[in-house]
């Protein structure tokens, strides 16, 4: 999680208790050099009493946990382990069509909530007030490419705490896709729709290859002898993954003749997961409203200044209570990145809250039905291949970019559109 100093405490990775305070920290009063647009109206004194209200709804939580939210997480874990069991045995008869289509589904869904709701939350400390060592973020280990430390090290203690600062979050773009204006245009991202495209279906390995830090080791920031400490646990990581996945299922799967059945239906599994926790995480940061920030937004920011940066900077998706589930509670990104260390299962709750803060500071509150969410972080994606308009009305690339960024804001438009006329049948389309 993000280290917010004498709050929220580092739980994330096997030394978080020994390191001590991490860089960035807040300060106790005053304001950064420049605060976001969004945010520009209000004075130091409405901020600060922004996060006392932000901090008055943590404590409420923190001081409720206890037994049932205990009983939810394991239930959880429970119904995942008894799906994934159901989907590996249900592949075993993969010849059958209609086995292996249930296979493919209840492995799907297995590693979707392993995944979302159990892993990426249990990783965040969520559930270490537990004391249980079974779900503790410094013993858990997910069924994901990345090794959880590596992926704790750059998504909660660099992504939670720089959240969108251009320069300092290296996942504005996963160092691979043009994700904001700030960042320099190159002929390489006119690619950015293709590699997108891409990376949704191997998304596990996108991230297990952008945790090692590749970027960082070029430059001269990372070492060569932790270059090669990631890459030993990436490779011990990714060699369990293959033989759960590609070899010992498989090799079962032939004592009934469905080995390469059970083979493709792992691959479509694992797929089918990365293409869903691609779309979550993009509709949590990357749709038409969410800010980005530089780096004079946060010299000097305090603890509500950071509210203020994660909920502008975040976006939910509505739905149900089951999308919420399958989302791992991401739905509620704008509350997941005010509390990245509550149970998931509470921000549902806490939501209403956040929204009617958000209304009285008129600040944005970034919300849309899943479709929608989808078309608007594609359609940055798409606009953002292009250079930025040139001052010129004649040239190809802004008539192109115009041509873009027209079209796919009418898409954006038509699947609201679309979600109102399925969720308020008085809406016409």
């Amino acid at each position: 999680m993000a280290h917010i100093p004498s709050r929220a405490p580092a739980t994330s990775g096997t030394a978080a208790a020994a390191a001590g305070p991490r860089p960035g920290a807040l300060a106790a009063s005053g304001h950064p050099l420049v605060r976001p647009p969004a945010a520009a109206h209000l004075s130091d004194e409405q901020v600060a009493e922004l996060g006392r209200e932000l901090d008055a709804i943590r404590d409420e939580v923190l001081a409720q946990r206890g037994a049932a939210d205990a009983a939810y997480i394991r239930r959880i874990i429970k119904i995942q382990r008894v799906l994934e069991i159901t989907g590996r045995a249900a592949l075993l008869a993969g010849r059958n069509r209609a086995a292996w289509g249930a296979g493919i589904t209840l492995l799907s869904v297995a590693k979707i909530l392993e995944n979302m709701e159990i892993g990426h939350n249990v990783l965040h400390g969520q559930w270490d007030w537990m004391r249980d060592p079974d779900i503790h973020s410094t013993t858990w280990e997910w069924d994901f490419v990345t090794p959880a430390r590596s992926w704790q090290h750059t998504h909660n203690d660099l992504h939670h705490r720089w959240t969108n600062v251009v320069g300092k979050d290296r996942d504005v773009g996963y160092n691979l896709l043009r994700m904001d204006p700030d960042q320099p245009w190159k002929p390489f991202n006119l690619g950015n729709p293709l590699y997108n495209a891409l990376l949704a279906p191997v998304f596990e390995w996108g991230i297990a290859i952008y945790d090692l830090e590749l970027d960082e080791f070029r430059q001269g920031r990372k070492s060569k002898a932790a270059l090669v400490k990631d890459l030993k646990a990436m490779g011990r990581k990714a060699a369990k993954q293959f033989i759960k996945d590609y070899a010992a299922t498989p090799a079962l799967a032939l004592l009934t003749g469905s080995g390469q059945q059970a083979l493709y239906g792992t691959l479509a599994a694992n797929a089918i997961r990365n293409v869903w926790a691609h779309a979550v995480i993009f509709c949590g940061h990357f749709p038409e409203g969410t800010d980005t920030f530089t780096e004079e937004m946060v010299d000097g920011e305090t603890r509500g200044d950071w509210y203020v940066r994660q909920m502008i900077g975040s976006a939910n998706i509505s739905g149900s209570r089951l999308m919420h589930l399958m989302t791992g509670n991401l739905s509620h990104q704008i509350e997941h990145h005010l509390f990245p260390d509550l149970p998931s299962s509470r921000y549902a709750e806490i939501a209403p809250k956040i929204r009617e803060i958000c209304s009285r500071y008129r600040l944005p509150y970034n919300s849309g039905a899943l479709p929608k969410q989808v078309v608007s972080a594609w359609a940055k994606v798409f606009r953002l291949a292009l250079p930025a308009k040139s001052s010129g009305s004649g040239s190809p690339a802004r008539g192109l970019s115009h041509h873009f960024g027209s079209m796919l804001a009418f898409l954006t438009q038509r699947a609201g559109e679309c979600t109102d006329s399925i969720t308020n049948p008085t809406v016409r389309v």
